[in-house]
């Protein structure tokens, strides 16, 4: 069997062999025992060559693997090589997809290596990972564990960059936990601490898109369309994959405020036209819907397009109280010209089963968005005209109020008298 050193030569053999045979000349050139300061620069460049090769082959296994077997290496490189390239293998496993798992039993072993070796500012980053990692697993208690000690850790140390990260995903994580008022001060401390540093743009927009998504959560969607704006400039820039949710996010916004004609311009424009496809196309089924108050095509909507809406937890959140509000008003219109109608009729009208047309109205006659009760032995609703507010009553209380006011006066004129 061939020997492969570890030198320049076995790295270009390396390139020009086909995958399989490729990965093997680069396992035989990390086991050279040479530990000059020429063989440990080849190695690194095998490392990167070999999880490139694996990563295209899905081999997240493999990659763990050989996270384990580079510990001597090590010990021969600097500190900061180390980080980068446990990180560089920790990012290669996650391109793999449906590695979740894998890559939190990858950190948590390497925090435990990290932790014998006392590598703390490796440790920090693997940590802030893997509590990234447990949220989007949704193993929330073990994450909100994790981060607590670690943020502690790191504001003692004051590293402004990694106290940004962590503060952005505790805000993440107290988002989904519905806490609000956590979310928003997690949030506020982040960009504290990036006011004092430089943030690399990607960053920047990920700060962005959070207070978009916190300030659309409280309704106030003027302000979350320009978060959401800001981290759409960040992300375009950048050509990141997030830019689309962000447009997307602006789009929603434009709804929510009763905008939903400018949605067709947003994405008609320049920047919009790069980001075609099923995501824009579902906000512009919903913005056409709320345009025409049709709860039909709000709902067919929902139904061709359930990955991009139903699916993403925010919209989601935002078109159900839409959905509730488009039914209200159809409720509202079809019930007007009647004072005594059944529930089946307005049910056949709007398109929806009886029961669920009767509990709704149920509830607007409870939250008073029209005078009227429910006949359920005929299956019928009676609609009250609204009652006409008597004038006589405020008028006597204003009354009441001024000779109030006359006899203070006169008790205040017969005080001087007196005196």
């Amino acid at each position: 069997m061939v020997s492969y050193p570890a030198t320049t030569e076995s790295i270009s053999l390396a390139l020009e062999a086909n995958s399989s045979e490729a990965i093997q000349i680069l396992y035989q050139v990390l086991e050279d025992p040479s530990s000059s300061p020429e063989a440990l620069r080849v190695k690194e460049q095998a490392i990167t060559n070999l999880c490139d090769r694996l990563t295209e082959e899905k081999r997240g296994e493999d990659l763990r693997t050989l996270l384990t077997k580079l510990r001597p290496f090590f010990s021969l490189i600097p500190k900061a090589k180390t980080a980068k390239i446990v990180r560089g293998i920790i990012d290669s496993v996650a391109k793999i997809p449906g590695t979740t798992d894998l890559q939190i039993t990858l950190c948590k072993e390497m925090v435990e290596w990290t932790r014998a070796e006392k590598r703390t500012f490796l440790r920090q980053r693997v940590e802030a990972r893997l509590a990234a990692l447990l949220m989007e697993n949704k193993e929330y208690v073990e994450a909100l564990a994790l981060l607590s000690t670690l943020v502690k850790e790191v504001r003692r140390l004051d590293d402004k960059l990694l106290l940004v990260d962590i503060d952005l995903l505790e805000s993440k994580l107290h988002f989904s936990l519905r806490n609000l008022p956590k979310a928003k001060a997690a949030l506020t401390a982040a960009r504290t601490a990036a006011n004092a540093i430089y943030v690399p743009p990607a960053q920047q927009g990920t700060i962005d898109l959070q207070s978009g998504i916190l300030h659309a959560e409280e309704k106030d969607y003027k302000t979350g369309y320009s978060y959401f704006f800001e981290a759409f400039e960040s992300f375009n820039a950048l050509g990141d994959s997030r830019a689309v949710f962000s447009l997307k996010y602006m789009l929603l916004c434009k709804i929510m405020v009763s905008q939903a004609d400018d949605v067709a311009g947003i994405i008609s424009s320049k920047a919009g036209l790069q980001y075609v496809g099923p995501d824009l196309d579902a906000m512009k089924a919903v913005a056409d819907a709320h345009s025409k108050r049709s709860l039909k095509l709000f709902e067919n909507a929902l139904r061709d397009y359930k990955a991009q809406l139903e699916d993403d937890p925010i919209v989601h959140r935002h078109l159900s109280s839409l959905y509730d509000t488009l039914l209200e008003q159809n409720l509202c219109r079809l019930i007007e010209p009647f004072s005594r109608v059944e529930i089946g009729h307005i049910a056949e009208l709007i398109g929806l089963p009886v029961d669920h047309v009767e509990k709704k109205l149920s509830q607007m006659i409870l939250d008073k968005k029209f005078a009227g009760t429910l006949d359920q032995g005929a299956g019928c609703l009676i609609i009250f005209e609204d009652p006409k507010a008597d004038a006589i009553y405020s008028a006597t209380l204003d009354t009441i109020a001024n000779m109030g006011k006359v006899v203070d006066s006169l008790y205040v004129r017969s005080a001087k008298i007196m005196a």
